[in-house]
């Protein structure tokens, strides 16, 4: 009792000494089963007497090398195949050894017998090897079974996949674990599997035996570790089990496991993006790589959510220069911090940190004259509806001010391709920010045209256009995780309210891959897959933190923001779409303007900034884009208005 007490206690330490005698006793016993196993019913008292008068020897030999190997140094009660091992190798020298022995003894003037027959050393080496990787074993599952679960009920786990990753993952949880988790249950998709047992465990069909065996269980957990598994049918597990209360993790890919070696760690719970995401974009390289090589690029805007991504997306095709631009002094600060780190070589060779503002002419252009950027992708944009709807005047400053600075200069400075980074919320816009996103994009899809009329530039214009993208400063996702986590409640502003979602790297390939395929003067629309409602996203966000809504957390309905709409729109009613040969991207085909009409009424919407009225510069926008009608806002009076005077008139008006 008191060596199950040391074996099996935690706080207890076995001495090195009592586990060298008790491998060394385990020898002795396989070595005796050796003999008689080899002479069976030949067995004699001579022969006997012969294993006893040599059995020395052989324990000699064994408990140098159980020495040498350490095997007594390890803790058995944490055994590991590492272990396994280090037996194989102590017993096999031994067998070395002892089949030496036997070799110089036969040669004896004396003696020209065996005193270690090799076929009795065979049979020693495999029992002797059998009987401490045994012992081990059983005192590991003892200890795991009487100490690991003591006082504990052991929680019922399942996992997907029942491969060499769901076997690690199985012990991982199991050994490694605080809790007294007990897998129940493996999935497996080929049907060759199913009802077979591995490790102990019942594997199941994952199409068809999840739900009824997750119940039978009552599995709390389950783990996906099937490093093979699509992207939608992963998607698909993570419904099914939220549907069940059955929260999911997941295990990264094998090339993530920190020395080769899956930690605990890193079965980490599954997220919001894992139901959003879609399968990796198919980008053609090898020609963005054609026009990116050698040329200086620049990004505006290269601090934020879109234009930090493209910065990363576009380090990996080595431009001549890469030019990160952008008026927020800490958000640079990071992604220098950060290219420092992943790519140290690259802020002393071809990335630049450019701290300006777009709308600062003098110092847009003393950076044109710096660099000549070759290649312009403009994301610099203010884009919350709430506060530019509040503050209509910086809207158009940045967003079209903005724009116009850059794309003038790209002209002068004959940049080859200029990719304006736009939003759904410019189609049918119901808010100021959607509305000053859809008067940029008329002026360079203009400028564009005129450009190509009159032959007098160089520069293409391109517009891409998407919806909500997932993690981006200020979206919902990252503002419902900080709501769950602080115990709520989590704020919805309408009950029917939807949106499209897409990753950022997956936003960024498709402004890489239509910049790539752009001629000049698109509208290129991103298929942004389904619309998703907003609080079907906050319960499964609420299901996927393991708390019960209306139990744990509530979900609020605040009513719709100044200028939000209930449903996002990529092309308004009258415009159409044309493929292209990448099945996400579109060609929307959208009304044109004259460059000089439209030139003179954008300048006269950007003059009125110094006027600082919002009724103003607002009805302005309004006149410039006929179908923006606000909604829930301030500015729906001015839906009705047919007449507003222009800049100089205003000014007049103030002097009298």
């Amino acid at each position: 009792m008191k060596l199950l007490h040391l074996l099996f206690n935690k706080s207890s330490q076995v001495p090195r000494w009592f586990i060298l005698l008790f491998d060394i006793g385990l020898c002795a016993i396989a070595y005796l089963l050796a003999v008689i196993a080899r002479f069976s019913l030949g067995f004699t008292y001579d022969l006997f007497y012969d294993a006893v008068a040599a059995a020395p020897i052989l324990l000699l030999v064994k408990g140098v090398n159980i020495s040498y190997f350490r095997l007594h140094a390890f803790v058995i009660r944490h055994t590991s195949i590492q272990d396994g091992l280090r037996i194989f190798y102590a017993m096999g020298t031994s067998l070395f050894f002892l089949f030496f022995i036997d070799s110089i003894y036969r040669y004896f003037p004396t003696s020209h017998a065996h005193i270690f027959p090799l076929s009795i050393l065979l049979i020693d080496f495999v029992l002797s090897t059998f009987f401490l990787a045994s012992f081990r074993l059983f005192v590991r599952l003892m200890f795991l079974r009487i100490t690991k679960d003591k006082g504990k009920e052991r929680i019922p786990y399942a996992i997907y996949g029942a491969g060499t990753n769901g076997i690690t993952t199985k012990r991982k949880l199991e050994n490694e674990s605080e809790l007294a988790i007990k897998i129940v249950a493996f999935f497996h998709d080929g049907s060759n599997q199913f009802e077979k047992i591995l490790d102990g465990v019942t594997i199941y069909s994952g199409a068809h035996d999840l739900e009824s065996v997750l119940r039978k269980y009552e599995v709390k957990q389950l783990i996906i570790a099937d490093p093979n598994i699509g992207l939608s049918k992963k998607q698909d597990i993570i419904e099914r089990c939220l549907n069940l209360n059955v929260m999911v993790r997941t295990v990264p890919p094998v090339e993530k496991w920190i020395n080769g070696e899956l930690s605990f760690n890193q079965i980490k719970q599954a997220k919001i993006e894992d139901l959003i995401e879609r399968d990796v974009i198919k980008l053609n390289k090898d020609a963005i790589s054609t026009q990116i090589n050698g040329k200086v690029v620049m990004i505006t805007g290269a601090g934020g959510s879109i234009g930090s991504e493209m910065v990363r997306q576009l380090l990996k095709f080595k431009p001549k220069k890469l030019v990160c631009l952008d008026k927020d002094e800490f958000k640079l600060y990071e992604l220098d911090a950060e290219i420092r780190e992943i790519y140290p070589e690259a802020l002393n060779t071809f990335v630049d940190i450019v701290v300006a503002d777009v709308t600062n002419l003098p110092r847009m252009v003393r950076v044109f004259e710096a660099f000549h950027p070759e290649i312009i992708y403009h994301a610099a944009a203010y884009k919350h509806v709430p506060l530019m709807e509040e503050n209509p005047g910086e809207a158009i400053w940045t967003n079209i001010n903005g724009t116009k600075t850059v794309s003038d200069l790209a002209v002068q400075f004959n940049t080859e391709k200029f990719v304006m980074v736009s939003t759904d919320k410019a189609v049918n816009p119901t808010n100021v920010m959607g509305a000053s996103k859809r008067v940029a994009e008329i002026y360079v899809q203009s400028l564009d045209k005129h450009l190509a009329e009159t032959n007098k530039g160089r520069t293409r214009f391109i517009t891409t256009r998407f919806g909500n993208v997932l993690g981006s400063s200020g979206s919902v996702i990252p503002r419902f995780r900080r709501q769950i986590a602080e115990g709520g409640p989590i704020t919805v502003t309408h009950p029917d309210i939807t949106r499209y979602f897409m990753t950022i790297p997956e936003a960024c390939q498709l402004v890489l891959e239509a910049g790539n395929m752009g001629k000049g003067g698109e509208i290129f629309i991103f298929d942004m897959g389904k619309s998703t409602k907003i609080v079907d996203l906050a319960k499964k966000m609420v299901k996927l933190s393991g708390l019960t809504l209306g139990k744990d957390i509530q979900i609020v309905y605040t009513g719709l923001r100044p200028g939000e709409k209930i449903f996002e729109e990529l092309l308004n009613d009258q415009e159409n779409s044309m493929p292209t040969h990448h099945e996400k991207i579109m060609i929307g085909k959208v009304r044109e303007y004259n460059f000089e009409n439209i030139k003179t009424d954008i300048q006269d919407l950007i003059n009125s900034y110094s006027y600082q009225d919002n009724m103003l510069i607002v009805g302005k926008m309004k006149k410039i884009v006929p179908e923006f009608k606000s909604k829930n806002s301030i500015f729906e009076s001015l839906d009705n208005d047919v007449t507003l005077p222009n800049s100089s008139d205003l000014q007049k008006m103030l002097l009298q």
